[in-house]
Protein backbone atom coordinates (compact mmCIF):
# COMPACT_ATOMS: atom_id res chain seq x y z
CA UNK A 1 0.00 0.00 0.00
CA UNK A 2 1.51 3.66 -0.71
CA UNK A 3 2.32 6.14 1.54
CA UNK A 4 -0.51 8.31 -0.06
CA UNK A 5 -2.87 5.52 0.84
CA UNK A 6 -2.07 5.08 4.28
CA UNK A 7 -1.91 8.72 5.24
CA UNK A 8 -5.46 9.19 3.64
CA UNK A 9 -6.62 6.04 5.42
CA UNK A 10 -5.60 7.54 8.93
CA UNK A 11 -7.54 10.82 8.78
CA UNK A 12 -10.58 9.26 7.47
CA UNK A 13 -10.48 6.98 10.76
CA UNK A 14 -9.34 10.47 12.78
CA UNK A 15 -12.44 12.30 11.10
CA UNK A 16 -14.68 9.03 12.01
CA UNK A 17 -13.59 9.29 15.48
CA UNK A 18 -14.06 12.72 15.80
CA UNK A 19 -18.07 12.47 15.55
CA UNK A 20 -17.93 10.95 18.89
CA UNK A 21 -15.63 13.37 20.72
CA UNK A 22 -17.52 14.11 23.98
CA UNK A 23 -17.39 17.89 25.24
CA UNK A 24 -16.36 19.46 28.85
CA UNK A 25 -19.56 21.06 30.35
CA UNK A 26 -17.26 23.76 31.16
CA UNK A 27 -16.48 25.21 27.87
CA UNK A 28 -17.38 28.69 27.64
CA UNK A 29 -20.08 29.81 24.83
CA UNK A 30 -17.20 30.09 22.35
CA UNK A 31 -15.95 26.76 22.70
CA UNK A 32 -19.40 25.34 22.75
CA UNK A 33 -19.96 22.23 19.93
CA UNK A 34 -21.01 23.40 16.70
CA UNK A 35 -24.19 21.43 15.93
CA UNK A 36 -26.04 22.43 12.62
CA UNK A 37 -29.69 23.05 13.55
CA UNK A 38 -32.66 23.88 11.15
CA UNK A 39 -34.37 26.72 12.75
CA UNK A 40 -33.48 30.48 13.17
CA UNK A 41 -32.36 29.60 16.82
CA UNK A 42 -32.00 27.36 19.29
CA UNK A 43 -30.22 25.95 22.61
CA UNK A 44 -29.47 23.25 24.71
CA UNK A 45 -29.68 23.43 28.53
CA UNK A 46 -28.98 21.04 31.34
CA UNK A 47 -31.03 22.52 33.95
CA UNK A 48 -30.46 21.70 37.46
CA UNK A 49 -27.38 23.47 36.38
CA UNK A 50 -28.14 25.43 33.99
CA UNK A 51 -25.04 24.99 32.10
CA UNK A 52 -25.80 25.66 28.04
CA UNK A 53 -24.60 22.49 26.01
CA UNK A 54 -25.78 23.92 22.39
CA UNK A 55 -26.40 26.99 21.21
CA UNK A 56 -27.23 28.86 17.89
CA UNK A 57 -28.56 32.45 17.60
CA UNK A 58 -29.04 32.01 21.50
CA UNK A 59 -29.87 35.67 22.15
CA UNK A 60 -31.45 36.56 18.41
CA UNK A 61 -34.89 38.28 19.49
CA UNK A 62 -37.80 36.29 17.73
CA UNK A 63 -41.56 36.10 18.26
CA UNK A 64 -42.21 32.54 20.33
CA UNK A 65 -45.42 31.72 19.62
CA UNK A 66 -47.47 29.79 22.41
CA UNK A 67 -43.89 28.79 24.03
CA UNK A 68 -44.76 32.66 25.64
CA UNK A 69 -46.63 30.39 27.58
CA UNK A 70 -44.68 28.73 30.33
CA UNK A 71 -44.26 32.24 31.43
CA UNK A 72 -47.91 32.01 31.97
CA UNK A 73 -47.60 27.99 33.28
CA UNK A 74 -44.81 29.44 35.84
CA UNK A 75 -46.86 32.25 37.44
CA UNK A 76 -50.27 29.92 37.36
CA UNK A 77 -47.93 27.97 39.54
CA UNK A 78 -46.85 30.08 41.67
CA UNK A 79 -50.08 32.04 42.41
CA UNK A 80 -51.26 28.68 43.78
CA UNK A 81 -48.07 27.72 45.44
CA UNK A 82 -48.69 31.39 47.10
CA UNK A 83 -52.09 30.00 47.50
CA UNK A 84 -53.47 33.25 45.85
CA UNK A 85 -55.72 31.00 44.09
CA UNK A 86 -56.55 27.25 44.62
CA UNK A 87 -57.10 23.90 42.13
CA UNK A 88 -60.76 23.94 42.51
CA UNK A 89 -61.35 27.74 41.88
CA UNK A 90 -64.40 28.64 39.48
CA UNK A 91 -63.16 31.08 36.70
CA UNK A 92 -65.82 32.97 34.37
CA UNK A 93 -64.65 33.35 31.35
CA UNK A 94 -64.79 37.22 29.92
CA UNK A 95 -65.67 38.49 26.43
CA UNK A 96 -62.07 39.11 25.85
CA UNK A 97 -60.52 35.81 26.93
CA UNK A 98 -63.36 33.94 24.76
CA UNK A 99 -62.54 36.26 21.99
CA UNK A 100 -59.06 34.73 21.32
CA UNK A 101 -58.52 32.89 18.10
CA UNK A 102 -55.38 30.40 17.34
CA UNK A 103 -55.24 27.38 19.55
CA UNK A 104 -58.89 27.25 21.79
CA UNK A 105 -60.82 24.97 23.46
CA UNK A 106 -63.76 27.25 22.37
CA UNK A 107 -65.39 28.80 25.85
CA UNK A 108 -67.88 30.82 25.33
CA UNK A 109 -68.78 34.32 27.47
CA UNK A 110 -69.73 33.68 30.75
CA UNK A 111 -68.87 30.54 30.73
CA UNK A 112 -66.83 28.50 33.89
CA UNK A 113 -63.94 26.22 34.50
CA UNK A 114 -62.09 25.44 37.06
CA UNK A 115 -58.38 26.27 37.54
CA UNK A 116 -57.46 22.57 37.01
CA UNK A 117 -59.46 22.14 33.63
CA UNK A 118 -58.07 25.34 32.63
CA UNK A 119 -54.13 24.69 33.43
CA UNK A 120 -54.69 21.45 31.68
CA UNK A 121 -56.08 23.58 28.74
CA UNK A 122 -53.41 25.32 28.21
CA UNK A 123 -50.79 22.98 28.57
CA UNK A 124 -52.45 20.15 26.80
CA UNK A 125 -53.79 21.74 24.08
CA UNK A 126 -51.98 25.62 24.09
CA UNK A 127 -55.59 26.92 24.24
CA UNK A 128 -55.23 30.56 24.04
CA UNK A 129 -58.54 31.69 25.81
CA UNK A 130 -58.01 29.53 28.18
CA UNK A 131 -54.27 31.39 29.05
CA UNK A 132 -56.49 34.79 28.87
CA UNK A 133 -59.01 33.61 31.61
CA UNK A 134 -56.36 32.84 34.01
CA UNK A 135 -54.21 35.61 32.77
CA UNK A 136 -57.03 37.96 34.16
CA UNK A 137 -58.32 35.43 36.90
CA UNK A 138 -55.10 36.15 38.50
CA UNK A 139 -53.90 39.76 37.65
CA UNK A 140 -57.47 41.05 36.79
CA UNK A 141 -56.88 41.98 33.23
CA UNK A 142 -54.35 40.65 30.93
CA UNK A 143 -52.36 43.75 30.78
CA UNK A 144 -52.01 43.56 34.20
CA UNK A 145 -50.93 39.88 34.06
CA UNK A 146 -48.06 41.00 31.16
CA UNK A 147 -46.82 43.69 33.01
CA UNK A 148 -46.35 40.46 36.13
CA UNK A 149 -44.74 38.77 32.89
CA UNK A 150 -42.25 41.20 32.33
CA UNK A 151 -41.44 42.00 35.91
CA UNK A 152 -40.79 37.87 36.42
CA UNK A 153 -38.66 37.95 33.49
CA UNK A 154 -36.82 40.32 34.63
CA UNK A 155 -36.04 38.81 37.89
CA UNK A 156 -35.21 35.79 36.14
CA UNK A 157 -32.78 37.72 34.05
CA UNK A 158 -34.65 37.70 30.69
CA UNK A 159 -32.84 40.51 28.84
CA UNK A 160 -34.03 39.55 25.36
CA UNK A 161 -37.58 38.80 26.51
CA UNK A 162 -40.50 41.86 26.05
CA UNK A 163 -44.05 40.01 26.28
CA UNK A 164 -47.15 41.88 24.94
CA UNK A 165 -49.63 39.32 25.87
CA UNK A 166 -50.08 36.41 27.56
CA UNK A 167 -50.59 33.56 25.01
CA UNK A 168 -48.20 34.25 21.88
CA UNK A 169 -50.71 35.51 19.39
CA UNK A 170 -48.88 37.75 17.11
CA UNK A 171 -48.18 41.46 18.24
CA UNK A 172 -46.00 43.59 17.57
CA UNK A 173 -43.07 43.64 19.85
CA UNK A 174 -43.79 40.30 21.68
CA UNK A 175 -40.13 39.06 21.39
CA UNK A 176 -37.94 36.53 23.44
CA UNK A 177 -34.88 34.36 22.71
CA UNK A 178 -33.79 30.78 22.59
CA UNK A 179 -31.88 31.33 26.18
CA UNK A 180 -34.12 33.48 27.50
CA UNK A 181 -37.60 30.47 26.82
CA UNK A 182 -34.48 28.09 28.33
CA UNK A 183 -34.38 29.97 31.70
CA UNK A 184 -38.19 30.39 32.12
CA UNK A 185 -38.08 26.69 31.24
CA UNK A 186 -35.76 26.18 34.01
CA UNK A 187 -37.03 28.01 36.67
CA UNK A 188 -40.52 26.02 35.95
CA UNK A 189 -39.58 22.59 36.18
CA UNK A 190 -36.87 23.18 38.63
CA UNK A 191 -39.51 24.75 40.88
CA UNK A 192 -42.75 23.32 39.93
CA UNK A 193 -41.71 19.46 38.74
CA UNK A 194 -45.36 18.67 39.45
CA UNK A 195 -46.16 20.14 36.11
CA UNK A 196 -45.37 17.07 34.36
CA UNK A 197 -48.49 15.84 35.45
CA UNK A 198 -49.70 17.41 32.90
CA UNK A 199 -47.61 17.57 30.29
CA UNK A 200 -47.09 14.36 29.43
CA UNK A 201 -50.72 13.90 28.70
CA UNK A 202 -51.47 12.95 26.03
CA UNK A 203 -55.08 13.46 25.64
CA UNK A 204 -57.72 14.64 27.81
CA UNK A 205 -60.73 16.48 28.43
CA UNK A 206 -62.77 19.08 29.68
CA UNK A 207 -66.79 19.85 29.90
CA UNK A 208 -68.35 22.96 28.43
CA UNK A 209 -70.76 23.78 30.74
CA UNK A 210 -73.04 26.95 29.14
CA UNK A 211 -76.60 27.62 29.01
CA UNK A 212 -76.94 25.44 25.80
CA UNK A 213 -76.13 22.19 28.42
CA UNK A 214 -72.92 20.06 28.85
CA UNK A 215 -70.59 19.22 26.20
CA UNK A 216 -67.20 17.44 26.38
CA UNK A 217 -64.31 19.09 24.59
CA UNK A 218 -61.23 16.79 23.33
CA UNK A 219 -57.84 17.78 24.39
CA UNK A 220 -54.88 16.34 22.25
CA UNK A 221 -51.12 17.63 23.22
CA UNK A 222 -49.82 19.81 20.70
CA UNK A 223 -46.31 17.77 21.61
CA UNK A 224 -45.80 15.01 19.69
CA UNK A 225 -42.48 14.18 21.55
CA UNK A 226 -45.17 12.80 24.10
CA UNK A 227 -45.64 10.05 21.89
CA UNK A 228 -43.13 9.61 19.58
CA UNK A 229 -39.64 9.97 22.07
CA UNK A 230 -39.62 7.67 24.92
CA UNK A 231 -37.33 10.57 27.17
CA UNK A 232 -40.17 13.00 26.50
CA UNK A 233 -41.78 15.35 29.80
CA UNK A 234 -42.95 18.18 28.10
CA UNK A 235 -43.04 20.97 27.71
CA UNK A 236 -44.89 23.81 25.41
CA UNK A 237 -44.81 23.97 22.02
CA UNK A 238 -45.91 27.23 19.33
CA UNK A 239 -46.38 28.53 16.05
CA UNK A 240 -47.72 31.00 13.66
CA UNK A 241 -46.66 32.64 10.16
CA UNK A 242 -44.47 35.20 12.00
CA UNK A 243 -42.79 32.51 14.29
CA UNK A 244 -43.15 29.34 12.74
CA UNK A 245 -42.73 26.47 14.34
CA UNK A 246 -41.42 26.54 18.30
CA UNK A 247 -40.75 24.31 21.12
CA UNK A 248 -39.32 24.34 24.49
CA UNK A 249 -38.79 20.11 24.45
CA UNK A 250 -37.89 18.79 27.98
CA UNK A 251 -36.94 15.11 28.22
CA UNK A 252 -35.16 13.18 31.50
CA UNK A 253 -33.18 9.54 30.63
CA UNK A 254 -31.14 8.09 33.78
CA UNK A 255 -31.74 11.17 35.94
CA UNK A 256 -30.15 13.86 33.28
CA UNK A 257 -33.06 16.45 32.23
CA UNK A 258 -32.64 18.85 29.60
CA UNK A 259 -33.99 21.27 28.15
CA UNK A 260 -34.07 22.10 23.96
CA UNK A 261 -35.51 24.89 22.67
CA UNK A 262 -35.90 25.47 18.88
CA UNK A 263 -37.38 28.63 17.67
CA UNK A 264 -38.21 29.26 13.39
CA UNK A 265 -38.09 25.62 12.06
CA UNK A 266 -40.10 25.35 9.01
CA UNK A 267 -42.44 22.98 9.86
CA UNK A 268 -43.58 20.95 12.21
CA UNK A 269 -41.32 17.50 11.80
CA UNK A 270 -38.28 19.50 11.74
CA UNK A 271 -39.27 21.54 14.81
CA UNK A 272 -39.46 17.95 17.03
CA UNK A 273 -36.68 16.04 14.78
CA UNK A 274 -34.36 19.42 15.72
CA UNK A 275 -35.18 18.86 19.01
CA UNK A 276 -34.66 15.16 19.39
CA UNK A 277 -31.20 15.72 17.65
CA UNK A 278 -30.02 18.19 20.45
CA UNK A 279 -31.49 15.85 23.37
CA UNK A 280 -30.11 12.76 21.78
CA UNK A 281 -26.72 14.45 21.81
CA UNK A 282 -26.80 15.52 25.44
CA UNK A 283 -28.16 12.16 26.67
CA UNK A 284 -24.79 11.16 24.71
CA UNK A 285 -22.70 13.08 26.30
CA UNK A 286 -23.04 14.25 29.40
CA UNK A 287 -24.00 12.67 32.92
CA UNK A 288 -25.46 14.66 36.22
CA UNK A 289 -23.70 13.71 39.19
CA UNK A 290 -25.41 14.47 42.29
CA UNK A 291 -24.34 15.62 45.98
CA UNK A 292 -25.23 14.88 48.78
CA UNK A 293 -29.12 15.20 49.02
CA UNK A 294 -30.79 18.18 51.45
CA UNK A 295 -31.35 17.01 54.82
CA UNK A 296 -28.02 14.97 54.75
CA UNK A 297 -25.89 15.00 58.45
CA UNK A 298 -22.29 16.23 57.57
CA UNK A 299 -21.22 17.10 61.28
CA UNK A 300 -22.25 18.31 64.29
CA UNK A 301 -21.79 21.83 66.09
CA UNK A 302 -20.95 22.78 69.63
CA UNK A 303 -23.95 25.03 71.04
CA UNK A 304 -22.76 27.68 74.03
CA UNK A 305 -25.26 27.85 76.77
CA UNK A 306 -27.93 25.69 75.20
CA UNK A 307 -30.15 23.07 76.02
CA UNK A 308 -28.55 21.24 73.38
CA UNK A 309 -25.06 20.64 73.76
CA UNK A 310 -24.76 19.90 70.08
CA UNK A 311 -26.92 20.07 66.85
CA UNK A 312 -26.55 18.78 63.90
CA UNK A 313 -25.64 20.39 60.37
CA UNK A 314 -27.24 19.33 57.50
CA UNK A 315 -27.19 19.72 53.74
CA UNK A 316 -29.80 22.88 53.15
CA UNK A 317 -29.67 22.45 48.92
CA UNK A 318 -28.79 19.53 46.81
CA UNK A 319 -25.20 19.85 44.72
CA UNK A 320 -25.04 18.52 41.24
CA UNK A 321 -21.92 18.67 38.92
CA UNK A 322 -22.52 17.94 35.42
CA UNK A 323 -19.70 15.68 33.74
CA UNK A 324 -18.78 14.46 30.28
CA UNK A 325 -19.19 10.65 30.02
CA UNK A 326 -16.10 8.64 30.40
CA UNK A 327 -14.67 11.12 33.49
CA UNK A 328 -14.97 9.97 36.78
CA UNK A 329 -18.33 10.64 38.76
CA UNK A 330 -16.35 11.24 42.15
CA UNK A 331 -17.43 14.11 44.13
CA UNK A 332 -15.11 15.47 46.73
CA UNK A 333 -16.30 17.87 49.26
CA UNK A 334 -15.04 19.85 51.91
CA UNK A 335 -17.02 20.25 55.22
CA UNK A 336 -16.18 23.60 57.17
CA UNK A 337 -18.06 23.51 60.13
CA UNK A 338 -18.47 26.83 62.56
CA UNK A 339 -16.47 26.00 65.68
CA UNK A 340 -19.44 26.80 67.98
CA UNK A 341 -22.72 28.82 67.93
CA UNK A 342 -24.51 30.41 71.12
CA UNK A 343 -28.13 29.81 71.78
CA UNK A 344 -30.92 30.43 70.98
CA UNK A 345 -30.46 28.56 67.48
CA UNK A 346 -33.18 28.81 64.78
CA UNK A 347 -34.12 25.64 62.87
CA UNK A 348 -32.47 26.23 59.80
CA UNK A 349 -29.88 28.53 60.71
CA UNK A 350 -26.38 28.54 59.02
CA UNK A 351 -23.58 26.28 60.94
CA UNK A 352 -21.49 25.90 58.32
CA UNK A 353 -20.92 25.37 54.34
CA UNK A 354 -19.49 22.03 51.95
CA UNK A 355 -18.18 22.81 48.62
CA UNK A 356 -18.05 19.75 46.66
CA UNK A 357 -15.10 19.61 43.71
CA UNK A 358 -14.81 17.47 40.28
CA UNK A 359 -11.03 16.85 39.58
CA UNK A 360 -10.06 19.42 41.43
CA UNK A 361 -12.24 22.14 40.38
CA UNK A 362 -15.10 23.36 42.01
CA UNK A 363 -18.86 22.54 40.96
CA UNK A 364 -20.91 24.26 43.74
CA UNK A 365 -21.80 24.86 47.28
CA UNK A 366 -24.37 24.36 49.48
CA UNK A 367 -24.91 25.64 53.30
CA UNK A 368 -24.70 23.50 55.99
CA UNK A 369 -27.45 24.37 58.75
CA UNK A 370 -29.09 23.78 61.83
CA UNK A 371 -31.16 20.40 61.46
CA UNK A 372 -33.30 21.43 64.78
CA UNK A 373 -33.84 24.56 66.81
CA UNK A 374 -31.75 24.44 70.13
CA UNK A 375 -33.48 26.82 72.66
CA UNK A 376 -31.22 28.63 76.03
CA UNK A 377 -29.90 26.44 78.86
CA UNK A 378 -32.35 26.73 82.05
CA UNK A 379 -31.25 26.31 85.30
CA UNK A 380 -31.87 23.33 85.70
CA UNK A 381 -29.81 22.39 82.45
CA UNK A 382 -26.68 23.81 84.14
CA UNK A 383 -26.87 22.26 87.09
CA UNK A 384 -27.58 18.51 85.81
CA UNK A 385 -24.79 18.94 83.15
CA UNK A 386 -22.02 20.61 86.13
CA UNK A 387 -23.33 17.21 87.94
CA UNK A 388 -22.85 14.59 84.73
CA UNK A 389 -19.22 16.62 84.78
CA UNK A 390 -18.74 15.86 88.31
CA UNK A 391 -19.57 12.21 88.72
CA UNK A 392 -17.63 11.29 85.72
CA UNK A 393 -14.42 12.76 86.84
CA UNK A 394 -14.92 11.34 89.96
CA UNK A 395 -15.26 7.60 87.85
CA UNK A 396 -12.18 8.79 86.44
CA UNK A 397 -10.14 9.81 89.92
Amino acid sequence: MSLKKIVSLILSALICLSAFVAFPASASADELPKMEVNAKASLLMEPVTGKVLLEHNAHAKLPPASVTKVMTILLIYEALAQDKISWNDMVTVSEHAASMGGSQVYLAPMEQQSVTDLVKSVVIASANDAAVAMAEYIAGSEDGFVTMMNSRAAELGMADTRFANACGLPTAGHLTSAYDIALMSRELITKYPEVFKYTKIWMDKITHKTSRGEEDFGLTNTNKLIKSYPAATGLKTGSTNEALFCISATAERNGLQLIAVILGAPDPGTRFGEAIKMMDYGFANYALVPGDPAGTVLGRVSVQKGGEEEVNAVVKARVAALVTKGKSTELKKDVRLAEAVYAPVKAGAKVGEVIYYHENAEVGRSDLIAQSGVEKATLRDMIGRAAQRWFVNEKEE
